[in-house]
């Protein structure tokens, strides 16, 4: 009999707690991973959506790579939200994707007022050959996209990576800045980001930019370069350290954060910044280990 294994979530980010459900789910059978989209708080409380740790596409390829055979994304809607546990059980995990199990994270709910549970599913399925469980997870080491995003948010780069099990990353068209980097000997790609993507803390980090199938260490500064005058929004942009003459205006890059190597500082001129952007670039090749 073909079964096909269920696994549900927002799945944001596609961390290690995910890829454990994907990894229990792959146990039961085929993978379909079930998401959401747009997040189920921008309905009801748009003021409080969390900032997203990936966009749509890049959670379907993520779920892809850590063992999804295929990705359904429901669009989540006040109609959609209203439905009861157990017509969502019917309509969509039987008469649509044909489940003979789902896997779940712990504090998984649906339905109506999330009134549904593992509980319901088990109870209502199992008139249809459907089965489902939870993972327990470690009280001492929960892994959540919410710890996550505030590690980030914080500037904990590096631990961050370790939850999601890769470096963090933000995507977008390069766009024009205030070209000043390329006339003190740093030109840098300066990041268009969508709305509500998840940026760091303000300061050096070292990582690696990509555009197409190039990818170069990198220095990386967030912030709003405080030793010019002038007043400008929060800035991420990435130096491709030793590269000359690269033209990456309104091509799509990816900026992978590695590790933190210091704070935003305001500097007194524009030698001792200079200065200090020579030992960051330094800094950055040892850690990446160019």
């Amino acid at each position: 009999m073909k079964t096909t294994s269920i696994a549900i979530g927002i799945f944001d980010g596609v961390h290690a707690g995910h890829q454990q459900i994907l990894k229990e789910a792959s146990r039961h059978g085929r993978v379909v991973a079930l998401t959401f989209y747009p997040h189920p708080t921008s309905i009801f409380a748009p003021e409080r959506t969390p900032s997203a740790i990936v966009n749509i596409e890049d959670r379907i390829a993520l779920l892809e790579e850590n063992g999804a055979s295929e990705v359904v994304v429901i669009e989540f809607t006040k109609e959609f939200s209203a439905k009861s546990p157990e017509d969502f059980i019917q309509e969509v995990l039987i008469d649509q994707l044909h489940a003979t199990h789902v896997t779940v994270g712990e504090n998984f709910t649906f339905g109506h007022k999330a009134s549904g549970s593992v509980e319901t599913l088990n109870k209502y399925g199992k008139n249809f050959g459907l089965s489902a469980v939870h993972l327990k997870e470690d009280r001492g080491s929960a892994i959540s996209s919410t710890r996550i995003r505030n590690l980030i948010v914080d500037g904990d780069i590096e631990r961050a990576n370790e939850l999601l099990t890769r470096p963090y990353y933000l995507k977008g068209p390069v766009v024009h800045g205030e070209k000043r980097g390329r006339t003190i000997g740093y030109p840098t790609a300066n990041l268009g980001l969508a709305d509500h993507a998840t940026i760091p803390a303000d300061g050096i980090y070292a990582g690696w930019l990509s555009v197409g199938d190039h990818r170069w260490a990198a220095a990386i500064s967030i912030g709003t370069n405080p030793t010019f005058p002038g007043v400008r929004g929060r800035q991420v942009e990435a130096y491709a350290i030793d590269q000359e003459g690269l033209d990456l205006y309104d091509q799509t890059a990816s900026i992978e954060f590695v590790s933190r190597l210091r704070d935003t500082l305001k500097f007194d001129g524009l030698d001792p910044l200079l200065l200090q952007m020579a030992e960051d670039c330094a800094e950055a090749k040892r850690v990446l280990g160019r």
